[in-house]
């Protein structure tokens, strides 16, 4: 398996065409997976907005009073509310604000970025990244599989690490559940996210901060003969653990 970053990208601007960006600075083949990252998917899609876009409601200055209580830290309602607007749930609400976005993934605010932002002061996630990388692919001039990816904090580890967002040609899991180990015993629970590791080998050619690039290709890595489904983000009902924040207070 061969990973690369591409190099050569503009800065992405709402209307851009992502995928006739990338055909440009690179020579897709059939069969690769091309790793996008979520801020020029939203740059694109004209997702960047400024504080002054979002009027704070009562929640919001409540959330931002008791932030501030918490951290010593000024806390602006109107970022308060542009997390409020892009969640479907708000699962804790200190010390920090801990969202269901309206796609299903579950991050600290909303996934709102403040950062590598020109000429706006938010830049808020793709509304629909699954449809994101299926348009992108679509517009791609080799038969490849699409991973939109974003950072992510993690429970129980420090650090964040690149997970997939939404993703296209491809499905996210490997279900190994009914094949044998080398044993001979039959395999009851494993359940691969293979989206979750393309997205974090991109992340490691890709890179953060002001040099980063944003678009990575893996290459020569197959699927494999396998099942496959696209469970990637737990319904309320299996989530156990989202079930217990539910209960719990700071």
């Amino acid at each position: 398996m061969e990973v690369f970053a591409v190099p050569g990208l503009p800065e992405i601007e709402a209307g851009d065409d992502v995928a006739a960006l990338i055909d440009e600075q690179a020579a897709l083949r059939d069969g690769d997976v091309v790793c996008v990252a979520s801020t020029i998917v939203s740059k694109a899609e004209g997702r960047a907005y400024d504080l002054a876009d979002f009027e704070a409601g009562h929640r919001a200055r409540a959330i931002a009073r008791r932030l501030e209580g918490i951290s010593g830290d000024e806390k602006d309602p109107r970022f308060a509310q542009a997390v409020l607007e892009e969640s479907d749930e708000l699962v804790m609400t200190a010390p920090f604000l801990l969202t269901v976005t309206r796609f299903g993934h579950i991050t600290v605010n909303a996934g709102i970025d403040r950062s590598n932002v020109p000429d706006a002061d938010l830049l808020l996630l793709p509304e629909d990244p699954t449809a994101s990388a299926e348009a992108i692919r679509q517009g791609l001039s080799a038969d490849v599989s699409v991973v939109v990816t974003d950072t992510s904090g993690r429970p129980f580890r420090h650090g964040q690490q690149a997970v997939a967002l939404g993703w296209a040609g491809m499905y996210a899991n490997r279900d190994w559940r009914g094949e044998r180990d080398r044993d001979g015993r039959e395999l009851g629970v494993t359940v691969q996210s293979v989206v979750d590791e393309l997205a974090s080998t991109a992340n490691l050619v890709t890179g953060e901060g002001d040099g980063g690039t944003p678009v990575a290709v893996v290459r020569e890595w197959e699927f494999g003969d396998h099942d496959g489904h696209d469970l990637l983000f737990r319904d309320l009902e299996s989530d156990f653990v989202r079930q217990a924040l539910r209960q719990w207070s700071y």
